[in-house]
């Protein structure tokens, strides 16, 4: 136990704990200290805690990387400068675009998209919809002498009501149904191509490829059979149906910080990455001393130079310049060159 406390990174273990006392902060004030927080979902909202535990500890470790703080650190300044306005509503619209769209990925397979975009859509809706009840922030109550309304209490103050049987009411409380279908439908479009793509089948693996479908279906089909239970079944089979739906949540939030869906939370760094580049154009192209044309932005050469120093890299050349200036093509051709010289001094060019 010692040596696995020793090996923890002491930064992202304080960030994490703090992350998860948060949660559990907003929980208290959400619920006005548990007056509505619903005894049934404890078990979800400890799996919730476990995943933000994870995911912040294991973001704080991804941030701590060299290249990555320093990406990190090069886009909060850009973003917090004179261009703070026109970089603000770029990195507004790339979100809308490619974290709620997925329109990043349309481009390699229009069904590729569907699928993703599918997935996606219904696992933000279902967390927008589960996160608020599991913390207590929504709750739906009946008041006396009226059994036919349900009022809708947000942070515990009443903001609306609907009827029983109304639209509203089927809207609302198969909200989760609609978020199943999508996911069921997106991940099996994905199931379909790693069936049926060659590049796909001879590269993927179960941890990595498979078991993430196999989890968003199985959370889809156990929730869509709670549903049924109690629509068509009268709950003859609610509780089986429940416990089985909250072990494979609770399994998919507790795998969540280690699994493949950690990219989701990465994703949302590919904004800073966005602006680096522009901010970057915008400043100046790098231009290699070989091919005399312009090959990078001279802010990522030169941080790139920083990086590489930090890691114990040195690329400095004699004359005082530095390999890193030099385009791939200029270093293709400086490797070549360097070849014809020793073979040139040693006598002899082949052999």
């Amino acid at each position: 136990m010692y040596r696995l406390f020793k090996t923890l990174n002491r930064v992202a273990f304080i960030k994490a704990l703090i992350a998860s006392f948060a949660v559990i902060a907003l929980v208290l004030v959400g619920s006005r200290n548990l007056q509505n927080f619903d005894a049934a979902l404890f078990a979800y909202l400890v799996g919730t805690i476990f995943a933000v535990f994870g995911i912040a500890y294991r973001y704080s470790v991804w941030l701590q990387r060299p290249s990555t703080k320093l990406y990190w650190k090069r886009s909060m300044q850009f973003l917090f400068s004179k261009m703070f306005i026109p970089y603000m509503l770029r990195s507004l619209k790339l979100f809308f675009k490619n974290i709620l769209a997925q329109r990043f990925i349309a481009h390699r397979s229009r069904t590729r998209w569907i699928g993703h975009f599918l997935m996606a859509t219904g696992c933000l809706l279902a967390f927008a919809i589960t996160i608020p009840l599991t913390f207590g922030w929504i709750n739906f109550e009946l008041k006396p002498g009226d059994d036919l309304t349900y009022y809708t209490m947000v942070f515990g103050f009443e903001t609306f009501s609907f009827k029983l049987g109304s639209m509203m009411a089927f809207v609302t409380f198969h909200g989760l149904v609609w978020c199943s279908i999508l996911v069921t439908i997106g991940a099996a479009i994905m199931m379909k191509r790693r069936l049926t793509n060659g590049g796909l089948i001879a590269t993927q693996t179960f941890a990595d490829d498979w078991l993430p479908l196999i989890l968003l279906i199985a959370i889809s089909l156990t929730g869509l059979g709670i549903s049924y239970d109690y629509t068509f079944l009268g709950g003859r089979t609610y509780q089986f149906m429940a416990v089985i739906h909250a072990i494979v949540v609770i399994l998919f939030l507790v795998w969540l910080p280690f699994g493949k869906f950690f990219h989701i939370f990465q994703r949302v760094a590919q904004l800073g990455a966005n602006l680096y580049k522009t901010e970057g154009a915008r400043r100046g192209m790098a231009v290699c001393p070989h091919t005399k044309e312009e090959f990078a932005t001279q802010t990522h050469i030169d941080d790139l130079k920083l990086v590489t120093e930090k890691l114990g890299f040195d690329y400095s050349k004699q004359d005082g310049s530095n390999h890193m200036n030099l385009s791939p093509e200029g270093k293709r051709s400086a490797l070549a060159k360097a070849h014809f010289e020793v073979r040139k001094k040693s006598g002899k060019f082949f052999g």
